[in-house]
């Protein structure tokens, strides 16, 4: 038969199979927007690109022998379609796994109160798809190159001295593997898992991708931190959201010894109870450390997840001081110091709010310790700070 024509039905054989694909996936889609699953439309959108390759591949090695060409051309002609099939069905293998990938993640949201499954379930199924995935296309190129004569002597060969090739190929690809295993030991073990809150080395952030090989962490910035996967199983770190999302927030306040601390505790029990942001479960205000001129406060109070607890431990801070500034502004942390006047000099008397000046001293009467305020002291007094 003429080269031309055996040409024109091969590729006229791949030019039906194309239509033939185009008509069934123009009927599954009217056929697939009456069910109210989205698996199928899912699989719809994942393979039609696979079957626009497989199809046509497939009608082509039907006609290639009805071309009547010369047996070697035909041989190599079937060869290069079977390579281009084999990764056809790869791809159409791994997109099939996407499907099923979409179709258990849509049963776990992320975005609900209380995803702590959701996570658990998510984590694993894309680490387990990207494994799948990884085995596909490592058996697809194996098919592929073991297609070839010359390459299945070559394994052979190359199969006696496995045990060399073993230990150059385990030292030289250490890292890869490494993290590979990693990687999969990641995936059921779940230190981490997806939107996961994590403080890596000081940086707060959530676990916003996973792979086989990195971790993508996605800080309060918006910077990402890219760590490899195996740093996870070496290193120490923070994850906040491991069991529950739930955490407490703490806020500090350092004031004076004179503080009204019932009167403060029931100002924060009002500012919790009048804010959206408390979950309504834990509370507290306590005495937790006394230095040498203030003493601490720690406001406690739990929130539904970090970034809820961060905003409520600023607005606690915030209408706190205001409390304090309107009714008891003699409790803001201020510096107090002593001196004695030397005989013959005016000494100012405490006073809140005006200086007021006493009869001075005679050089017979010693001056005695009076305790200032605001800085009232005169410049040429020795001073001694308490």
């Amino acid at each position: 038969m003429n080269s031309l024509l055996a040409a024109a039905i091969i590729v006229g054989a791949g030019i039906v199979g194309f239509f033939i694909q185009a008509v069934g996936i123009a009927i599954w889609k009217v056929a697939a927007r009456a069910d109210v699953h989205t698996a199928q439309r899912s699989l719809i959108e994942h393979s039609r690109g696979p079957l626009r390759v497989v199809v046509p591949i497939l009608s082509m090695l039907a006609a290639t022998p009805a071309a009547r060409l010369p047996g070697a051309t035909t041989g190599d002609i079937l060869h290069g379609l079977s390579i281009a099939l084999i990764f056809g069905l790869a791809w159409l293998a791994v997109r099939t796994i996407d499907v099923a990938e979409d179709a258990l993640i849509g049963h776990f949201e992320l975005n609900a109160t209380d995803n702590l499954r959701a996570r658990r379930v998510q984590t694993q199924v894309r680490v387990l798809r990207r494994l799948t995935a990884a085995v596909v296309i490592t058996i697809a190129l194996a098919a592929a190159l073991f297609s070839f004569g010359k390459v299945r002597v070559l394994g052979a060969s190359l199969l006696a001295s496995a045990g060399i090739i073993g230990i150059v190929a385990a030292v030289a690809a250490k890292p890869v593997t490494t993290n590979l295993l990693a990687g999969i030991q990641l995936g059921f073990s779940q230190p981490i898992r997806l939107d996961d809150v994590v403080v890596i080395e000081g940086h707060w952030g959530r676990v916003e991708e996973i792979t086989l090989t990195y971790v993508v962490v996605r800080i309060w910035n918006l910077r990402r931190l890219v760590l490899p996967i195996s740093w996870f199983m070496e290193n120490p770190f923070e994850n906040w959201t491991r069991d529950t999302a739930n955490l407490l927030a703490v806020a500090h306040l350092e004031v004076d010894y004179r503080a009204p601390v019932d009167e403060i505790r029931a100002q924060l029990g009002q500012i919790l109870k009048s804010s959206p942001r408390w979950d309504g479960n834990t509370w507290g205000l306590q005495v937790t450390a006394a230095g040498p001129s203030t003493v601490q406060l720690r406001a406690l109070m739990s929130a539904a997840n970090s970034s809820v607890a961060w905003d409520l431990e600023c607005e606690v801070r915030e209408r706190l001081i205001s409390y304090l500034q309107k009714e008891h502004p003699y409790v803001l942390p201020r510096l107090r110091i002593e001196g004695e006047a030397p005989p013959g000099t005016l000494r100012p008397a405490r006073s809140a709010h005006t200086e007021q000046l006493l009869e001075p001293t005679t050089a017979t009467e010693p001056a005695q310790p009076s305790t200032l305020l605001d800085n009232d002291l005169p410049a040429s007094n020795p001073t001694q700070a308490r």
